[in-house]
């Protein structure tokens, strides 16, 4: 069977080597089978398709780690005036105004919109964190109906929640068992994992009751941590113990365990999370908005920790939260050796694979997922070996992705969406957001 040859003039393997100067690849059904010069490429493989991208750069696809498809119908939403903390953001704000709004009409226009986005910044894979309580069940089907169609790579999952009530928390951790259940059966590209919100909205049984349905489907746990000072403040009040101290007090902290911001935590919380093998998502621009402060990534890093860069559904250009990674932990801990675009480059493609717990992916390597993207090299200052992933962090975006592969297949070209449902899905977007918002066109 033939197969596709890609002739960049540079190839990124993975971001823990040195970029290869006139490398590519060649792409057979869904998987990597060579690496090679471009001129061995085309000697070996002359019955191939050819896509010749002279000034350009070959890097496997961005991996989001953790966003809220829905969270772009809240851009630009009418306020009176700024939430005055992480707490009022949720009680006053992102709950009442956005959240319990949610229905399955405005989740289908987010999710559109949303995937185009993801496709347009060079992500292939991604993890989506639903909190709609009005909306389940049913909806974590709605989202996948959509993703389908865009051919992404995803983890989807309900963020349950007893915040409403009982019975609609273990319906929504019901939904999350389902739909994974569901999706291991049938394989493919898009599948679930268990979710609850924090510690503030789940009691210690609902939290323990979703470590054991985990346990039944072998798949991974998510929750948020510690995103601002309210929840270790609560735990130490009420269990005289931190947040993460408490899941480990209880006993679910494994590799199966997804720990989302993790912003408040000390060096004993670090400790654990390394110990126990706990995998963690930054999302280093969105933990700035909420007020939250700013995660210690650079310890979680030099302790082995699985970290992914997520963007959190706020700012959706992975190369600004590329950047904002880059730059936000130079400035608090005031040291500019920190964070080496290397490092962040890493983060963004093979470890948020090995933080989501995807098997081949993140990585240009014989055997490996054709999960790939083609980024312009035209910067302003010429490329080497040495400067590749600083001139790539500090000076591209989405606008200079000139094609993504998901899975061997051809989702973006010359910047464009295969799908063409570009217009259809911003007019959508913007009628479920004015019905969100409480407006009239």
């Amino acid at each position: 069977m033939a197969g596709t040859i890609i002739l960049p003039s540079w190839l990124i393997t993975s971001a823990k080597e040195l970029p290869r100067r006139n490398w590519g690849v060649r792409v057979q059904g869904g998987s990597i089978t060579d690496l090679a010069p471009n001129e061995k490429l085309i000697q070996d493989y002359p019955q191939d398709r050819a896509i010749h991208a002279e000034n350009q750069v070959l890097s496997p696809g961005f991996v989001n780690t953790h966003t809220h498809l829905y969270g772009v119908l809240a851009h630009g939403i009418p306020l009176d005036r700024a939430p005055s903390g992480f707490w009022p953001f949720l009680a006053d704000f992102w709950w009442p105004r956005v959240e319990d709004r949610l229905d399955h009409e405005m989740i289908r226009a987010a999710t559109d919109w949303q995937c185009l986005a993801m496709i347009k910044s060079g992500v292939t894979s991604f993890y989506d964190c639903l909190e709609a309580p009005n909306s389940i069940p049913g909806s974590l089907e709605v989202e996948a109906d959509i993703v389908e169609k865009y051919g992404l790579r995803a983890i989807l999952s309900f963020e349950a929640t007893e915040r409403i009530s009982i019975d609609n928390g273990l319906l929504g951790l019901q939904e999350n068992y389902n739909f994974t259940s569901r999706r291991q059966s049938q394989g493919g590209m898009i599948q679930g994992m268990m979710c609850f919100h924090t510690t503030f909205t789940c009691s210690e049984e609902f939290i323990q009751r979703a470590f054991r349905m985990a346990h039944k489907l072998n798949c991974q746990v998510h929750m948020h941590v510690s995103e601002g000072t309210y929840e270790p403040e609560q735990m130490l009040e009420k269990k005289q113990m931190r947040t993460v101290e408490f899941y480990d007090h209880i006993g679910v902290l494994s590799s199966n365990t997804l720990a989302s911001q993790c912003v408040q935590i000390n060096d004993n919380e670090i400790g654990l999370i390394a110990d126990r093998d706990v995998h963690v998502s930054h999302m280093p621009l969105s933990n700035c908005e909420v007020g939250g402060g700013i995660a210690p990534i650079p310890q979680l890093c030099a302790t082995g920790v699985a970290v992914g860069l997520g963007s959190d559904g706020y700012i959706d250009n992975f190369f600004a939260v590329m950047r904002g990674a880059f730059l936000i932990h130079k400035a608090n801990q005031r040291d500019p050796r920190l964070m080496p675009a290397s490092l962040v480059y890493y983060l963004a493609t093979e470890g948020g694979a090995r933080t989501l717990n995807l098997e081949k992916v993140g990585r240009i390597r014989t055997g490996w997922k054709a999960d790939l993207q083609l980024i312009d090299a035209d910067f302003p200052t010429p490329a080497a070996e040495w400067n590749l992933y600083d001139q790539l962090v500090l000076y591209r975006d989405p606008q200079h992705v000139r094609m993504v592969m998901v899975d061997g297949r051809i989702v973006l070209e010359n910047g464009r969406s295969k799908t063409g449902r570009e217009s259809v899905a911003h007019e959508a977007l913007w009628e479920e957001s004015l019905r969100l918002w409480g407006k009239t066109p």
